[in-house]
C-alpha cells in the first residue's frame, strides 16, 4: 500500500516521507490538531501514539594541536564526501553529549581529545541537526585516515580550506572559533564558502 504523505510544515521533505507509519503498532499516521497540543502533530488514529519529530543531536570538537592548529578530516562517508568538516557524529542513547564528542573524534581521526570551551550551538531545520561544537585539547592518540576520513589536517588558523567545507554548520563552527582565539585571522578572511545544498547540515 502507497501512502501519500502530505506535507509537514517545518519537516523537511525527505525526513517528512518517512514519517508514514506508526513506531508502535504499524498503522497509518494522520497529521492535524490534537487536544492539548499547541501545534498540529502526526498521531496514529489505531493506538493514540503522538509521533513527535524532533531534531537529532550532532556532537563535536574542534581538536587543536599544541602549536594552535585546527585539526579536520577530509570525508570519507556521504554526505559531504571528500570535503573537510570538524570530527564528530550522532550522539549515542548511552553517552553524554561530551562523551559523544570523544567518541566520535577518536573514531574519525585516531585522536583522543578533552574537550574545553563550548564553541557554538548551530541549529539546521533543513537538514534536522542540532550540532554541539567544543573546542578540544588533543591529550593522545595518532592522527589516521579512518572508514569516515580520508585524511586527517592540522590547518594552521590562516590556511583554513574555507572553498571545500562540507557544512554550513562546520563553517559557522570553524568562524566562531577564529572569533574566539584568532580574532585577526576571521577579520580578515576573503571570500565565502560555497553554497551547500538545503539539507545539509
Amino acid at each position: 500500500m502507497t501512502v501519500h504523505r502530505r506535507h509537514l510544515p517545518g519537516v523537511p521533505p525527505w525526513l517528512a516521507a518517512s514519517l508514514n507509519f506508526c513506531s508502535r503498532c504499524g498503522q497509518p499516521l494522520s497529521f492535524g490538531p490534537l487536544e492539548a497540543e499547541t501545534r498540529d502533530r502526526l498521531v496514529c488514529d489505531t493506538c493514540g501514539f503522538i509521533q513527535y519529530v524532533n531534531p537529532r543531536l550532532v556532537v563535536s570538537t574542534l581538536p587543536v594541536t599544541d602549536s594552535g592548529d585546527l585539526v579536520l578530516i577530509r570525508r570519507g562517508i556521504e554526505p559531504g564526501y571528500g570535503a573537510w568538516a570538524q570530527p564528530g557524529g550522532f550522539l549515542e542513547i548511552d553517552e553524554t553529549a561530551q562523551e559523544g564528542a570523544v567518541r566520535e573524534t577518536l573514531e574519525e581521526t585516531g585522536l583522543i581529545v578533552e574537550p574545553t570551551d563550548i564553541v557554538g550551538v548551530y541549529s539546521r531545520p533543513q537538514a534536522a541537526v542540532v550540532v554541539i561544537a567544543w573546542e578540544a585539547r588533543v591529550v593522545g592518540g595518532e592522527a589516521r585516515a579512518t572508514p569516515e576520513s580520508l585524511e586527517v589536517r592540522a590547518w594552521a588558523p590562516d590556511r583554513i580550506p574555507w572553498p571545500h567545507i562540507a557544512f554550513q554548520t562546520s563553517a559557522w563552527a570553524v568562524h566562531d572559533w577564529l572569533l574566539q582565539r584568532h580574532p585577526h585571522v576571521a577579520a580578515t578572511r576573503a571570500g565565502e564558502p560555497l553554497k551547500w545544498p538545503e539539507e545539509s547540515a
